[in-house]
């Protein structure tokens, strides 16, 4: 039945879908409106977008937390008013000269936790209002800049000989990273307008490429009935989160939503953290939900209960 269908659904996002049109489409195809997605592509970016069905949706904010990786390309020596290929041409710079060791330099120094304004192209809402929708109106106002942290750069490709050089890289990087602003900022870094000419989003959290299914795909295996052995289970998601497995008494109390007293010296990996989140699981290996430690109190407290 449709309705056993419970877990996270990898897609591959095609090119020209919205995050939210890739769940409309799933919608309609399985007959479920509980679904979600993990993380907003624009409609020209493709690559990997899980969905949350069923009861898995509770979990859409842990998931967004966790890091995403890309694969970019960024073109020198053009700027657009939206930062990608996809926008008007508001600057171009007919000569640029630039060496290997000089863009190596420039990308590294973007790794660790880096200032970012949000582009006037993006969902960012200022007084109420979301500032693609005041960009369309030609209004154009002071963003705040936000910390982000990059993991990792790594230049996958250099084609430095053309009018307007092209620089391929791979970065994983934390969750609200523009990288359409950082192919900007690196730009301004080599002392050249820059933009973002391809995206491609290659994992979220563990999810790859690998695992990903297109909308065909989905509605094909819907049809044969064996969608299901494709869903990841909600907790495989949360493998960088801590866990904690209770025994039978704990695992009823915590279903009931009930606070959990325990020793931490008997756990060693309470002492880690004061406040933390975990993943609990009862005697038989079954995901119990989402508690958060108490130091103080030294207490596990539900955040979501999976009863």
């Amino acid at each position: 039945m449709t309705d056993a269908l419970e877990g996270i659904l990898p897609i591959w996002k095609p090119e020209g879908f919205t995050s939210h049109d890739v769940v409309a489409k799933a919608r309609r195809i399985l007959k479920i409106k509980r679904i979600g997605h993990t993380g907003t592509l624009d409609p020209q970016v493709t690559g990997v977008l899980p969905l949350c069905i069923g009861r898995a949706t509770r979990l859409v904010e842990y998931i967004q937390e966790l890091p995403k990786e890309y694969e970019a390309t960024l073109t020198i020596g053009l700027a657009t008013d939206t930062e990608d290929a996809g926008g008007q041409v508001v600057e171009r710079t007919e000569h640029v000269s630039l060496t290997e060791p000089q863009v190596l330099e420039a990308i590294q120094s973007f790794v660790g936790t880096i200032d970012q304004v949000p582009p006037m192209y993006s969902a960012v809402k200022v007084d109420g209002k979301r500032l693609y929708e005041l960009a369309r109106q030609g209004v154009e106002v002071e963003r705040k800049s936000r910390k982000v942290t990059i993991y990792d750069i790594r230049i996958l490709q250099m084609n430095l000989e053309l009018e307007h050089p092209e620089i391929s890289f791979r970065v994983k990087c934390s969750k609200g990273t523009y990288i359409r602003t950082l192919c900007v900022d690196i730009g301004k870094t080599l002392g050249y307008p820059a933009v973002m000419s391809k995206l491609v989003r290659t994992s979220t959290g563990s999810i790859g490429p690998e695992e990903c299914l297109t909308l065909e795909q989905v509605e094909l295996l819907h049809r044969q009935g064996t969608l299901a052995s494709k869903l990841i289970p909600a907790d495989k998601a949360l493998a960088h989160m801590p866990s904690v497995h209770l025994n039978e008494s704990q695992t009823r109390k915590a279903l009931l939503g009930q606070k959990l007293t325990l020793d931490p010296a008997k756990l060693t990996f309470m002492t880690e953290a004061q406040d933390r989140m975990y993943a609990a699981y009862g005697p038989d290996a079954r995901f119990i939900g989402i508690f958060e430690w108490d130091g103080d109190k030294q207490e596990l407290q539900p955040v979501k209960v999976f009863s």
